[in-house]
Formats: structure tokens, sequence, C-alpha cells
């Protein structure tokens, strides 16, 4: 079968031909009709991400959507390795499938599911958001920033700041329901932080990004004074992109109320829980910009800065 294979790890994939896989007890072979390019998918082909399978070749792509023997369609969240999604065909645990509704094609739900549930989850669960409350986004230009943009505002969130380096990106996430934004080019990033979060400050950041930015931010939330801190803000970290580590003085934690909590595999819920989850980004409500590339070009576009579009290869 056609399919795109890492050769070595941290080496865009190629396009090539690939051993036909047979399913097992419990497995559903899957007729892939399009796969994501997603930065968890280039994390593990890099061997980089704690979740990756480092035994070459292999295919790599968590994210995809097929057509069972059936004919049912149902979206693909993660093969058996070394069968990822990035193939005409792949083979999933029966119990990891997701029948898609009749109303969204198979880019925008290859699309969206993963990052769509991510961006809910972040909000609703690690987050534990509430009516009203202020949001700040960090890596809100990004394909799932943008959704978490979205998903805070159908959560009831009073207020959303979007932090973004992408000014085309930034305007986009305005469109989507942002109310400000901040750029993190800024030459006083810090002080940018400190005049967005005002006086009542924020009570939830997602942030996507960690490094640098992340370090402006808790400088401008540590206090100088020796008042009682006002109300609490919690951190929710769920990438990476600006950096792996920060350097977090103490005083940032003894003069705020911060929470510091981690969103991903290790904060996953129940089946019925995480069921509902997926049943709510299917329910509509969220976009996503797609772009679709033929995977015999998968070459070529694993490396490409899509700016918060999502490239989707089709077999």
């Amino acid at each position: 079968m056609d399919a795109a294979i890492v050769h070595t790890l941290g080496q865009p994939p190629r396009f090539g031909t690939f051993e036909d896989p047979i399913p097992g007890d419990g497995e559903a072979l899957v007729d892939v009709r399009a796969a994501a390019i997603t930065n968890i998918a280039k994390m593990r082909a890099a061997g980089t991400h704690y979740s990756a399978h480092t035994e070459l070749p292999a295919i790599p792509g968590i994210d995809g959507v097929g057509r069972l023997d059936d004919g049912r369609r149902v979206f693909v969240g993660g093969a058996r390795a070394p069968y990822g999604s990035m193939a005409q065909r792949a083979v999933v645990d029966t119990r990891r499938l997701i029948e898609v509704p009749d109303g969204m094609d198979d880019v925008t739900a290859a699309a969206l599911l993963n990052p769509g549930v991510s961006a809910w989850t972040s909000l609703a669960w690690s987050a534990d958001l509430q009516p009203g409350q202020r949001v700040l986004i960090l890596g809100a230009t990004g394909v799932t920033g943008k959704l978490a943009i979205q998903a805070a505002k159908l959560l009831g969130a009073g207020e959303v700041v979007a932090a973004g380096r992408n000014p085309e990106g930034l305007a986009r996430a305005t469109e989507l329901g942002a109310d400000s934004v901040i750029r993190l080019d800024a030459p006083d990033l810090p002080g940018a932080f400190g005049d967005a979060a005002g006086e009542n400050g924020f009570d939830v950041v997602i942030d996507y990004l960690w490094g640098v930015p992340t370090e402006a931010l808790l400088t401008a939330l540590t206090r100088s004074d020796l008042s009682p801190a006002g109300g609490k803000t919690r951190l929710v970290q769920v990438g990476e992109m600006a950096g792996a580590t920060i350097a977090l003085p103490g005083a940032v934690l003894r003069s705020t109320k911060l929470e510091i909590v981690g969103h991903g595999t290790g904060t996953v819920r129940g089946p019925q829980e995480m069921a509902d989850a997926f049943a709510r980004v299917l329910g509509g409500g969220f976009e996503i910009d797609t772009e679709t590339v033929p995977l015999s070009d998968v070459e070529s576009a694993w490396s490409r800065n899509a700016n918060g579009v999502r490239l989707v290869l089709v077999p």
C-alpha cells in the first residue's frame, strides 16, 4: 500500500510502499481517506515525544478518518504501530474508533477531532472554566489555540485574550471570538501581559508555548508589594512550542495565587467522559482552517509552516 514512511528519526517521512496491515483480535482494518499532520505526529516521528515509537521503518500519524468494511465512517485515534494513519490503510483497536456524523466531511473530521477535544477538555476539565471568567490563551494563532478560543466562548468565558506572534493569525483569532490580542513580539512583553491582566488578572491561562513567553507572563503576574494576592490564576500547561523548560522563580508562587497543572495523556478521564467530549466537538460550533495535500507530497508538506492551517494528507 502507499504510505508515508519514517526511515530515520528526525527526518521527514518519504512517500513509498509498505506492507499491508492485517487486523488481529479486537482490531479493525480502516480504509483511510484523510490523515492530519499534527505537531504530536511530528514529535513522535522525531523520537522526541514521550509516546514515540522508535522502531523503524514506521508509518507516522495519529489522527485520521476512513471507512470500515461495513461502510461506516470512523475517526482513527491512533493505529497499531508500525501502522500510523498516514497510509492507505491502518489497523485500529475497535475501542478507539469513533463514528463520524454525515454532516462532517473527511478532511474536517481528521483535522478537528484531536485538537478540538484537547482544547475543550483543557478548559472544561483541567482549567475548570466557569462562566464569566477571563481567559488568556498563549499560542492562540495555532490550530489548537484557535479552537481553544472557540471552546472558551462556548463554555461561557466572559473575556478571551489571544496571545500570538503572527498578525494574520491574531486577526483570525479575533474573527473566531477573541476579545483582545497580545503580540508576542512586543518590545516589553511582560508589560503587555500586565496591561492586559489589569487589576483583575486572568482566571485561566491555556499555555501551548511554555519557554520565554510563559516566563514573561510569570514576570507580569509576580507582585512586588506585601498585600494579599487577589483571585486565583490556573495555568494549564498543554504544549511547548516555544521551549521545553522555563525558569520559575519562587517569588512567583509566593506572591500570587498561581496554580500550574498539566493537560495531556496523563489527565485523560474515563471512557464515558471522553465519549462525551468527542460528541460535543462533533456536534458543531467549531471552525478549523484546513488544506489538503496528496499523500505523495508528504515529504515537502512535513516541514511547511502552515501558520495555523491544518495540513491534511489524502491518499
